[in-house]
């Protein structure tokens, strides 16, 4: 088998891996109430389904992003014949973890203040985990759990609540995109214009004085073989007649049988996104018809930063964009299983992070083919 390297260089700048300012999700769940006494917490309420929204904002810090959170659950204090309802408002902070494929886990913490029908008020601690699995762009599937303690001068020690929440996320407010870094193709070579051989001069006999019988003179004229030059359709420097891949894309190496072997892709994202510009999407479709037209293709897709911003943020944004590329292939066709995503963060730089042409060299994406 033929392992094939196929070099994508990422033209963009790091500063955080969300693609949208905003998420909003609406959720339900269930919560269960029990104080420090082994008893039902808050005067004897009971157990109850909760419902409600959050929304969370992903520009603010590169690492850790603010939700606020507001809760509604409609409660039956033993002993009571009234329904009452406890709400809970929240801020927190939401921590992403390392993407995997589709689905990111995340960590969270914050403080927030619950409020009972019955005057039970207080302040409280919140802290969980949780995980988004992406359905689309702009939507996902998002499912957390929360545990709480409140503290209240009311009731004999503390509060313990533990939520179990589920929603659907929607992602909005899609950051600008800067100004697309624009490669000029390198020039064509001058077409190489062969000059006829020059035709001979005529030979002139004089005609022969009188008297004088001249020799005869043999002329021998001689004609220019005209040199026709081998068709190399597709310019990849190998002629069709031992072209096996006679529609090899402009730009793309090949070996020596004419077939795309690797290729240097400019693709512009926006500012620390994963997100792909309409130039980068051309040259991505380019890459699925050669996947279509080699079935018997595999790729690893795999991503590099520069070494602008954590380790762990790197990491976790090589990951990110080398799954975007993945998931733009599988929308045109190409099966999931022939795709492998990895990412090595900043841990293989192609050139001197120092200067921002190599931080530009080293935001990339690279394909291993195999067949």
């Amino acid at each position: 088998m033929k392992k094939v390297i196929l070099s994508t260089l990422l033209a963009a700048t790091l500063f955080a891996a969300s693609d949208y300012k905003y998420e909003v999700t609406p959720v339900v769940g269930y919560l269960w109430n029990k104080g420090s006494d082994g008893y039902l917490s808050t005067a004897g309420i009971d157990n109850h389904f909760v419902y409600g929204a959050q929304m969370q904002f992903n520009d603010v810090t590169p690492l850790i992003k603010p939700e606020l959170s507001l809760l509604y659950g409609r409660t039956n204090p033993v002993g009571r014949n009234d329904k009452g309802g406890t709400t809970t408002a929240m801020a927190s902070g939401v921590i992403d973890l390392p993407t995997m494929a589709q689905m990111t886990p995340y960590v969270k913490a914050g403080l927030g203040y619950e409020m009972q029908s019955n005057g039970d008020d207080g302040l409280l601690l919140d802290a969980g985990l949780g995980a988004k699995y992406a359905l689309t762009e702009n939507l996902a599937l998002k499912a957390e759990w929360l545990y709480f303690i409140k503290n209240n001068q009311d009731l004999q020690g503390s509060v313990q609540n533990s939520t179990l929440l589920a929603g659907l996320s929607y992602a909005f407010g899609e950051n600008a995109k800067p100004t697309p870094v624009v490669v000029a193709p390198k020039p064509k070579p001058a077409p190489v214009v062969v000059a006829p051989a020059p035709k001979p001069a005529p030979v002139v006999v004089p005609k022969p004085a009188p008297v004088v019988v001249a020799p005869a003179v043999a002329v021998v004229a001689t004609s220019a073989v005209a040199v026709v030059a081998p068709v190399d359709t597709d310019k990849d420097g190998v002629i069709d007649s031992m072209d096996k891949c006679p529609k090899s894309p402009a730009g793309y190496k090949v070996d020596a049988e004419g077939c795309p072997v690797s290729a240097s892709l400019h693709i512009n994202f926006a500012t620390g996104s994963n997100a792909v510009d309409a130039e980068g999407r051309v040259r991505i479709n380019d890459f699925a018809d050669i996947m279509k037209n080699n079935p018997h293709y595999k790729a690893t897709i795999t991503g590099h930063t520069d070494s602008v911003g954590s380790k762990a943020s790197n990491q976790k944004l090589s990951v990110k964009r080398a799954a975007k590329v993945k998931d733009m292939l599988v929308r045109q066709g190409i099966a999931a299983k022939r795709l492998i995503v990895k990412g090595k963060g900043e841990t293989s730089p192609v050139a001197n992070n120092a200067t921002v042409e190599g931080r530009v060299e080293n935001r990339r994406i690279q394909i291993d083919l195999v067949h």
